[in-house]
């Protein structure tokens, strides 16, 4: 079966996968408040990233696509669902992106209940979070190994939508299969496809990219975890912006 036949085939097949509606859940103020604490500690952390252009669009993307402070039920249900679909149609390379979305997803969020459980009943925050707060409600979790696992899936989705990008295929791919998704009501999957591969496409290469955010969030980690008096201190290196392409 080539490419092109097994899209075809998804698009005719669409109607088996009909979308189903999932009820929004409005996000626990408290989830909201950390969210938010964590959004503008990556934002302060990245912000030499964010002042690039080659990278803004994908450090957007993280921020507001993967961490942003609101419900992705519906587009998770839908990747779930037309991951175990489309993978009858297209190569496994193409796919695992979405399905390691999820699963990013799924951890982070397990992490931060128990997070926001450790703030809220051992450390007693109330209303706001400081920098000492968090990083002592971290270590209460003491989930180490999962939160290594969590940077490695951030690495590795950077890594497979790279690959992703400098496909000829994606492309129209993308622009082939936008139409009926749309149509089948799968609108935030395919739009935050398009924000993916947009915002990758851009860079011109993620390694340095998601190298960066390996070792910062790394240290972070390790820093947390030695009681650091200021674990999120970050001390910003020029980019290497010099290279159109960067060679993997």
């Amino acid at each position: 079966m080539t490419k092109h036949s097994g899209i075809r085939d998804l698009l005719g097949d669409l109607d088996q996968v009909k979308h189903r509606p999932v009820e929004p859940r409005p996000l626990d103020p408290r989830v909201a408040m950390l969210r938010a604490w964590q959004s503008q500690r990556l934002t302060h952390t990245y912000r030499d990233l964010l002042a690039e252009e080659r990278y803004r669009p994908a450090c957007q993307f993280f921020l507001d696509d993967i961490y942003g402070p609101r419900d992705f039920s519906q587009r998770d249900h839908d990747m779930e669902q037309m991951y175990d679909f489309t993978r009858r149609f297209l190569p496994d390379a193409m796919l695992r992106p979405l399905a390691i979305t999820v699963e990013l997803h799924h951890t982070s969020e397990q992490l931060d209940r128990q997070l926001l459980d450790a703030l809220i009943n051992q450390v007693g925050i109330a209303d706001s979070i400081t920098p000492d707060q968090y990083a002592a409600a971290y270590r209460l979790c003491n989930n180490y190994t999962e939160r290594v696992h969590q940077i490695d899936l951030i690495e590795q989705i950077c890594h497979r939508l790279d690959g992703i990008v400098r496909s000829p295929l994606t492309g129209p791919a993308l622009s082939i299969a936008k139409r009926p998704l749309h149509s089948a009501g799968h609108v935030e999957m395919v739009e935050f496809l398009e924000r993916g591969y947009h915002a990758f496409k851009r860079m011109h290469g993620s390694h340095h990219f998601r190298k960066t955010i390996k070792e910062r969030e790394l240290g972070i980690l390790e820093r947390i975890y030695a009681a650091d008096p200021n674990p999120f201190a970050i001390e910003s290196t020029p980019s290497a912006v010099a290279e159109a392409v960067e060679p993997e």
